[in-house]
């Protein structure tokens, strides 16, 4: 494998970027021309240019360039922790990053456009609220399997070039080095990232000293926040795809290294968005309205998924979640009736009623599951590689794929009732442990298992929904307890407030730093973006709210003259309340923080075959008849209507026919 720079120093002028490897000594640097945008490679031993500076921080590595409104700009890392060290390969998480304009004539600090100033900012919040990870010498993007199939043909490749598409999270950043004609020279400097999970931890288990890793990735296609990316596109994509593989490295007799292992086990799980066209739309309500939309591409795009799941790995076990009464039926219904369509052998549908099989707290229920699984999990296997036989012993020939509605709480407590059981069968296999025994008969090394699990389930949460994942406390304990579900209430108002009121800038930002939506490429209104286009009395209820609890709040304090005119007080600013916050409730869809970039106006506003739960936040017109192209739609499409388009160019704006 070809190598990456670990260390870079970067030297900066009006004219051009320069980064140097800090070593080898005399290695190739790496100009960007900040007039043309130009990469150019330079001859080894070339000097600095005189009039740069040195800039203040160390570069650990380049994620990409994005272009934006004004400038394209360099977004480098200039601060890492080390999160552990697997089978010799040290692995890192980017914590800290720095994005440079190539226009000498942008300031970050202060940006000449207020698109500019958003954008950038859109920018910085997705990179400090990730969740990246890296290794230069290991491909964390790709499963120990797939690395081991493909390592004879890929041993004089760089990382990018084996890197898996789904989960090379910064691949749109570094295609202007990927898509240049030295592209091959510019390996040491192109450096994947993933965004996901990784843990590791050191445990003995009879004498056994054993390394437990687990890393998930995220896919970057469809990528996105809780209720503006749900169910699939027309590509195959679907919102929230994971991939969690559970590693488990057992070292032979006598040996001393944690880097070098007799035994390399691999499982791996998937987990993604029911794969139907649907949504949830966001009304104020706590509970959104549900929207199915029975399209005729349905079944080909669930089609196209699976095709694709199947080539990855093998076949598939499906895991349906989702309850089969109430609010979810629909969308339980509506899986079913496509999965009926595609008919594919390779493919085998297995649905538990969590809810109902697991309500009073009775969470061991899980078994049942397990129980109607267990032909199946030793069917499709798991990886494993010893160090005394040339080929692998065993190949993982498919997998469980798991959802319910978010696909966070019930998968996560799923596939971790999964992963145990697997890592007891290997355990087993290695003849570490007996027959009658399994993972929990081992407090420590037990522990370990539950915890690396519950981190990993509330870092998945908090990319997607806000908040760390509910009944966690089921994983991290083994039951579920009153505490834990005190924990989920906090959690579910952290979730209502953030899906609400800030993850319409959060999907703004997954699209712009994924290259979903295009500053250059795609027209729209600059007031759009930054912009409030609701009518004046829209903007000014929530004042009027705010100032009647602040008069009522008052009254409660401030003396007062009599209890009678206290009364009229009391009646006239609670009534006002109540119009404001009623008028809130009825126009709720006017008060969410929607996506900017790529509303989801066809989601609300279709009427084709289907089913919708409810059109509350509507106002009192129909569903037809709101104006929401006016009051959110900022650069989208209303249904039927084409929104009028102005191009950013140099801060200017074109008004476009």
């Amino acid at each position: 494998m070809k190598p990456i720079y670990t260390r870079l120093s970067l030297f900066v002028n009006r004219e051009s970027y320069t980064f140097v490897p800090v070593e080898p000594l005399g290695a190739q640097s790496l100009t960007l021309d900040r007039t043309t945008g130009d990469i150019v490679l330079n001859a080894t031993h070339t000097s600095v240019p005189n009039t740069s500076t040195r800039y203040g921080k160390t570069v650990y590595g380049i994620l990409g360039l994005i272009q934006l409104a004004l400038s394209e700009y360099v977004v480098i890392m200039t601060g890492r922790e080390q999160r552990g060290r697997l089978m010799g390969h040290d692995v890192y998480r980017a914590v800290e990053f720095d994005i440079l304009p190539l226009n000498p004539n942008v300031s970050i600090q202060n940006p000449p456009h207020p698109i500019e100033g958003h954008l950038l900012a859109l920018v910085k919040s997705h990179l400090n609220g990730g969740h990246f990870l890296f290794s230069y010498s290991w491909d964390l993007s790709r499963r120990l399997q797939v690395q081991w199939e493909q390592k004879d043909a890929e041993e004089t490749k760089a990382l990018w070039e084996v890197a898996d598409d789904r989960f090379f999270w910064n691949k749109f950043l570094q295609s202007r080095l990927i898509e240049s004609e030295i592209a091959q020279e510019l390996s040491a400097y192109i450096l994947p990232i993933i965004y996901g999970t990784f843990d590791l931890r050191l445990a003995d288990v009879r004498g056994r000293r054993v390394q437990l890793c687990l890393i998930s990735r995220r896919s970057r296609f469809r990528a996105g926040t809780r209720y503006f990316r749900r169910g699939i596109d027309h590509e195959g994509h679907v919102a929230n795809f994971n991939e969690t593989e559970q590693l488990l490295l057992v070292e032979g007799s006598g040996q001393v290294s944690n880097d070098n292992f007799s035994d390399k086990l691999s499982f791996v799980q998937i987990r993604g968005s029911v794969p139907v066209f649907w949504g949830e739309i966001n009304t104020m309500r706590y509970k959104p309205d549900l929207q199915v939309m029975d399209l005729e591409t349905t079944v080909e795009a669930m089609r196209l998924h699976f095709k694709d799941q199947i080539s990855n790995y093998g076949e598939q076990s499906l895991v349906n979640l989702v309850n089969q009464k109430g609010h979810e039926k629909p969308v339980k219904d509506a899986y079913e009736r496509a999965l009926a369509q595609i008919e594919m052998p390779e493919v085998a549908y297995q649905y538990f009623d969590f809810h109902n099989e697991c309500k009073h707290m009775r969470w061991d229920r899980i078994s049942v599951l397990i129980e109607k699984m267990e032909g199946d999990l030793a069917n499709k296997g798991f990886f494993h590689l010893s160090s005394n036989q040339p080929e692998p012993s065993r190949r993982q020939l498919g997998v469980v794929r798991t959802n319910c509605m978010d696909n966070l709480d019930r998968t996560n407590v799923v596939q971790a009732a999964l992963a145990k059981w697997t890592l007891t069968l290997q355990l087993r296999r290695l003849g570490i442990i007996t027959e009658s025994e399994g993972v929990d008969d081992f407090e420590g090394f037990s522990r370990d298992f539950r915890e690396i699990w519950s981190d990993h389930a509330d870092s998945i949460s908090k990319a997607y929904a806000g908040s760390g994942a509910l009944k966690v406390d089921f994983t991290r304990t083994n039951k579920r307890t009153r505490k834990g579900l005190l924990e989920d209430g906090y959690k579910s108002i952290q979730r209502y407030i953030k899906n609400n009121y800030f993850d319409g800038t959060r999907q703004d930002a997954f699209d712009l730093v994924t290259g979903a939506w295009l500053p250059r490429t795609t027209f729209t209104t600059a007031s759009s973006i930054v912009g409030d286009h609701r009518s004046l009395i829209i903007r000014s209820v929530p004042y009027i709210l705010g100032f009647a609890l602040f008069m009522i709040t008052a009254g409660m304090t401030l003396p007062r003259t009599s209890d009678y005119s206290l009364f009229y007080y009391f009646t006239l600013w609670f009534s006002v309340a109540i119009i404001a916050l009623s008028f809130m409730v009825i126009n709720g869809i006017q008060y969410v923080a929607w996506p900017r970039l790529l509303p989801p106006t066809e989601l609300i506003y279709y009427d084709g075959p289907g089913f919708r739960s409810a059109h509350h936040g509507k106002g009192f017109a129909s569903a037809k008849k709101v104006p929401m192209a006016d009051s959110f739609a900022t650069g989208g499409r209303k249904r039927g209507l084409t929104v009028s388009r102005i191009e950013l160019e140099l801060g200017d704006k074109k008004r476009q026919d």
